[in-house]
């Protein structure tokens, strides 16, 4: 049954296309975490090893949530590997187990997230008129704005 909530048909899939989008960087992200999660090496390994771990369990809220957002639009939420990776704006990087790399990789993701969700923040309150998932938007701004200080914390 198709949603009507306020925000018109185009507006509506071009939300859905757009929060398609940020599952998928959310998705590639997490997978990312877990790779360094599996892959981590050296004298702070447990440290290193439930800190990767506290982050994606988080993140799996997130994707989960996002998800969600898209259906409530009454659109579908992308689901497949090479859909997300089509989708993403996040580069894969080689394998490594060099904790500084993997940290500035994480980095650079939730940082390129970051300045994405601030331009969707806008499209979506200023174009589109959708403020609850503006709203939405600004919740997952706060969460990456928070890993990225956690993350930037360990960086030299």
């Amino acid at each position: 049954m198709k949603a009507n909530i306020g925000i018109n048909d185009q507006h509506t899939q071009n939300a859905a296309q757009k929060l398609n989008q940020i599952l998928a960087d959310e998705f590639v992200l997490y997978t990312k975490v877990r790779n360094c999660h599996w892959n981590i090496e050296g004298s702070n390994f447990m440290e290193m090893h439930k800190f990767y771990e506290d982050m994606y369990t988080g993140m799996e809220e997130v994707i989960d949530e996002t998800a969600e957002r898209i259906r409530m639009l009454g659109h579908y939420a992308e689901g497949r590997l090479k859909d997300f990776l089509a989708l993403t704006s996040l580069l894969e990087e080689e394998y490594t187990n060099n904790q500084q790399k993997q940290l500035e990789n994480l980095l650079s993701d939730h940082e390129t997230i970051i300045r994405n969700l601030r331009n969707d923040i806008m499209l979506f309150s200023d174009e589109y008129k959708d403020l609850g998932n503006a709203d939405f938007l600004t919740g997952l701004l706060k969460i990456h704005e928070k890993w990225a200080w956690f993350v930037r914390s360990y960086l030299k």
